[in-house]
């Protein structure tokens, strides 16, 4: 038996979706501001609560109030139960000041086994969340992102992190 497909003036078409990162070569090249906040993510990264997967990350996020919202990986041995860092600094950001904007994120991650010298990026989870703050407010965030030391990166936008993002307009 064969099995044929062709198709007449066919309709597909490709999307090209182009990101773009700053990238310095460590905590030291950035600006004192920012270097500040990185330095909370890594103090607070050192608190995370990681008994099982021993990867310890911390956030630290800049609201336009000037203050700064700190989370830490929480695990719990009832696996999913557990919360990434940045959306334990996202959801307390929104649950004590929701009518603030986010400026900036900054986040670090190490593991207590294998040296982590490459910019750790948001996992999926945390992509959405932090999508549906900047949606919420209307206004990008900046993300910088690293690993335990080495280079960081800098996205202006999530946006560059979660392109064709899913928001309260696809619903």
């Amino acid at each position: 038996m064969k099995f044929g497909f062709f198709f007449l003036n066919n309709p597909m078409k490709e999307i090209h979706i182009t990101t773009t990162f700053e990238v310095f070569q460590s905590v030291a090249d950035l600006s004192e501001n920012i270097q500040a906040l990185m330095q909370q993510a890594i103090e607070t990264r050192k608190k995370a609560y990681a008994p099982y997967s021993h990867f310890r990350v911390g956030a630290a996020i800049l609201l336009d109030n000037g203050k700064i919202v700190l989370g830490s990986n929480q695990e719990n041995a009832a696996y999913p139960s557990g919360l990434c860092a940045e959306r334990v600094a996202i959801y307390q950001a929104g649950a004590i000041y929701p009518d603030v904007r986010m400026l900036t994120i900054a986040i670090t991650a190490a593991s207590d086994s294998n040296p982590t010298l490459s910019p750790i990026p948001p996992c999926g989870s945390c992509r959405q969340s932090i999508a549906e703050y900047e949606f919420k407010q209307d206004t990008p965030i900046e993300i910088y992102f690293m690993g335990e030391s080495g280079e960081v990166y800098k996205s202006n936008s999530i946006n560059n992190l979660l392109p064709l993002s899913f928001n309260k307009t696809s619903l």
